[in-house]
């Protein structure tokens, strides 16, 4: 069975004067049909580039400079545009992260909620207003009929947050790609959000993409795991295995996450930062931070290595002990 998106040696640049600086570089992962995967890693790592290059919604100073994003047997990316067009909006659905950007001021939410139905071929305005109001309260809206008449000016960032999944959501998307879906949230809408998510994956088999640093939530909802760093994928597995990491990094980012046990003492925290696009390498990205860094780390990038259902790019790769 061939998988509902599959990404094959996509880099992604960024132009910067006559020369494209590379920000994702010669990735590959695949979804399948009815499966949650989890994109992790910190800020500037290039999730977001992955996500928005598939539906081809990059920005103009971006540009795909090879590989291939292959969704259902059909190639999307700068070279399927044509292909994109009839998919995007209708297949493909994306929750972004920057909620105020992607809703319409000038629009109420219900009219922008119920305009993706209208795009869909659906003509009851009637009928369209009673699936935006299910949805507004599956999100945790009790007073849905007041903010299905509201401006996005009038609510919270965390409210245009769940505006927007719903915008995502209510079509029925074959994909839906989450950028930071509850990065806003208190708890509790965080919850509504992601229930949702996980309701319409077991009741329609929807395929969702989840890029979040919160590293429980992709553990709790998604079946497995990408972790990326510095615009490569690092570490791939199934998320039950996520506390037994291959790759110092996954290992360093779990260390660093605060729970009751350890209350009271120092959190590890990895040093340095992530490099900048401009930073130039030829080994592993994250040798600079890592405590395990020979000179091989710093001359060459590692060969991928399998474990099981499990795959890490990395020289000297943990042992995969549980560190819980």
């Amino acid at each position: 069975m061939l998988p509902l998106l599959e990404v094959r040696g996509l880099t992604i640049g960024i132009k910067k004067n006559d020369k494209h600086l590379i920000a994702v570089n010669d990735i590959n992962f695949m979804v399948n049909e009815g499966e949650i995967v989890g994109l992790a890693g910190e800020s500037g790592c290039g999730k977001t580039l992955t996500a928005l290059s598939i539906p081809n919604l990059l920005p103009q100073a971006a540009k795909i400079l090879s590989g291939k994003i292959i969704y259902d047997g059909k190639q999307l990316g700068s070279s399927g545009k044509n292909v994109i067009s009839g998919i995007r909006g209708k297949e493909i659905a994306m929750i972004f992260q920057e909620v105020r950007q992607s809703l319409n001021p000038l629009i109420k939410t219900g009219a922008q909620i119920t305009e993706t139905l209208e795009l869909n071929g659906s003509r009851d305005k009637d009928e369209n207003r009673q699936k935006a109001l299910e949805i507004l309260t599956l999100l945790g809206f009790e007073n849905h009929e007041k903010i299905f008449e509201a401006y996005p000016h009038q609510l919270s960032g965390g409210m245009c947050q769940r505006v927007m999944a719903a915008i995502a959501a209510i079509i029925s998307p074959r994909l839906l790609l989450a950028d930071e879906p509850s990065s806003s949230l208190d708890i509790e809408s965080q919850e509504r959000i992601l229930s949702l998510l996980a309701q319409m994956n077991s009741n329609s088999k929807m395929s969702v993409l989840i890029i979040s640093h919160d590293l429980s939530i992709i553990r709790k909802f998604c079946s497995r795991f990408l972790v990326m760093y510095a615009g490569r994928i690092v570490e791939e597995g199934l998320s039950k295995d996520f506390f037994t990491p291959l790759h110092p990094y996954t290992k360093a980012l779990i260390n660093a996450i605060p729970d009751k046990s350890k209350r009271g003492t120092k959190l590890e925290n990895i040093p340095g930062k992530v490099p900048s696009i401009e930073d130039s390498f030829c080994g592993c990205p994250f040798a600079p931070r890592c405590k395990k860094t020979k000179s091989i780390c710093l001359e060459t990038f590692p060969e991928e290595t399998k474990n099981g259902s499990s795959r890490v790019y990395c020289h000297f790769p943990e042992t995969g002990e549980s560190i819980e």
